[in-house]
C-alpha cells in the first residue's frame, strides 16, 4: 500500500528537514488496524528528533508522529471487523505523519464525533500525564507538586490531574502570557523562571513543606533544584531533555548537559527516600501496550465526564508544517499543537 507522508529526510531546521512524500506502507499485521487520517498531533520530542537529539527516532528517512485521528478503513486478520469505519484516536509507534498509518488494535479508542483538535491530546500527552500521576506513583490529597512547562500539552493536563486529586500545584512557566492560562487549570502558585530564581521562589512558597513530586521534561540543571526540593517520599518523574536544544557547541553541549544533571547514588536516594523515575512511553508501549490502552481510555472517560479538558494550541495544515514545527520549537505556544491533511 502506498500513502503520502511527511518525511523526515534530514536534520536541522524545519524548513529543510521536511519532505512531502509518497511512501509504501509494509502488509498490515494481524493485530493491527489501517487508519486513514484526518490529523497528526506534534510533541517535543520531534523536535528533538528533527536536531538529531532523540535516539528512539529511527534512522532517515522516516515518518515521525505518534497520534493521529482518523477513520479505520481495514483490519489484520486477528481484528474484529466491526472496527471498520469507526471514527478512533490512536497511539503509533512513530508513522503517524502519513496519510495512512498502521497501529496496533490495543492503541486505538473511538471517539465518535469529538472534535479532532480537543481529542488530539489525549494521546501521546494524555497517556504520558496519567501515567505518571496515576498509575506508576499516584498523586495524593494535599501533596505538594510541581509541573515543568505546565502550559505545555503534558503540563496542561497534569494541572488538571493533580488537582482532581486535591494536590497543592506549582506551574512553572516561561512568559508571563501563560500565567491566566494555567491559573484556570488550578495551578495555586506560577513560577516565570525567566524573571526569577524558581527554586528560590518555589522554597518560600513552600515554607517548611518539601515537594512530593516534580514532572520534569527539561533535565539539565533542574534536576539539581528539584532533588534539594523534594522530601522523603519525593518522586522526580523525568521525561524529557528539552534544556539539551539550542546547544551551540556538538558534543561539549551534550557533555555539559549531562554534568548539570549531575550524580545520585542509589545509596543517596534510598537514604533521603527519593526516587527519580524515568518516564519513557515508547518503551511502556512494546512492553507493555495494555497499559497504554488503560489510560488512553481513562483519559477519555475523564474527558467525557467534564473532569478534565484539552487547550487547542494552535491548528495547521500539513502545507504548514514548518510553521507549525517552529511554533512548538519556540516554546511560546500551549496545549496541543495539530496538523491537518489538506
Amino acid at each position: 500500500m502506498e500513502t503520502e507522508a511527511i518525511v523526515l529526510t534530514k536534520i536541522g531546521s524545519a524548513a529543510q528537514a521536511f519532505e512531502r512524500k509518497i511512501i509504501h506502507l509494509p502488509e498490515i499485521g494481524v493485530d493491527e488496524v489501517c487508519i486513514e487520517s484526518e490529523a497528526f498531533g506534534l510533541n517535543y520530542a520531534d523536535v528533538m528528533a528533527r536536531h538529531g537529539l532523540y535516539k528512539e527516532a529511527p534512522a532517515l528517512p522516516c515518518v515521525l508522529g505518534y497520534e493521529l485521528v482518523g477513520r479505520i478503513i481495514a483490519v489484520g486478520e486477528k481484528v474484529s471487523k466491526d472496527w471498520i469505519g469507526k471514527r478512533v484516536l490512536a497511539f503509533s509507534r512513530f508513522g503517524g505523519y502519513a496519510r495512512k498509518v498502521h497501529t496496533k488494535e490495543n492503541a486505538i479508542v473511538a471517539i465518535n464525533d469529538i472534535p479532532t483538535e480537543i481529542a488530539m491530546a489525549l494521546s501521546t500527552q494524555g497517556v504520558t500525564a496519567y501515567y505518571m500521576s496515576e498509575v506508576i506513583s499516584p498523586i495524593r490529597k494535599n501533596q505538594h507538586v510541581l509541573i515543568h512547562a505546565a502550559a505545555g500539552g503534558v503540563g496542561s493536563l497534569l494541572i488538571q490531574l493533580a488537582k482532581r486529586k486535591g494536590a497543592v500545584v506549582y506551574a512553572k512557566i516561561g512568559s508571563e502570557d501563560k500565567r491566566a492560562f494555567v491559573k484556570t487549570l488550578g495551578a495555586d502558585v506560577v513560577l516565570n523562571y525567566r524573571t526569577a530564581n524558581y527554586e528560590e521562589e518555589l522554597s518560600k512558597s513552600l515554607g517548611t513543606a518539601k515537594l512530593s513530586a516534580s514532572f520534569n521534561p527539561v533535565a539539565g540543571d533542574t534536576i539539581k533544584k528539584d532533588m534539594k526540593l523534594l522530601g522523603p517520599n519525593g518522586r522526580l518523574f523525568l521525561f524529557g531533555g528539552s534544556q539539551m536544544m539550542g546547544g551551540k557547541f556538538g558534543l561539549f553541549s551534550k557533555l555539559n548537559f549531562l554534568f548539570k544533571m549531575g550524580i545520585a547514588l542509589p545509596i543517596g536516594l534510598m537514604m533521603q527516600s527519593k526516587s527519580i523515575i524515568g518516564v519513557n512511553m515508547l518503551k511502556i508501549a512494546d512492553e507493555y501496550p495494555d497499559i497504554i490502552a488503560e489510560c488512553m481510555n481513562e483519559m477519555l472517560a475523564l474527558f467525557e465526564k467534564d473532569e478534565i479538558t484539552t487547550h487547542v494550541g494552535g491548528i495547521f495544515t500539513v502545507d504548514q508544517m514548518c510553521e507549525a514545527h517552529e511554533f512548538l520549537e519556540s516554546g511560546k505556544s500551549m496545549g496541543k499543537i495539530t496538523v491537518r491533511w489538506n
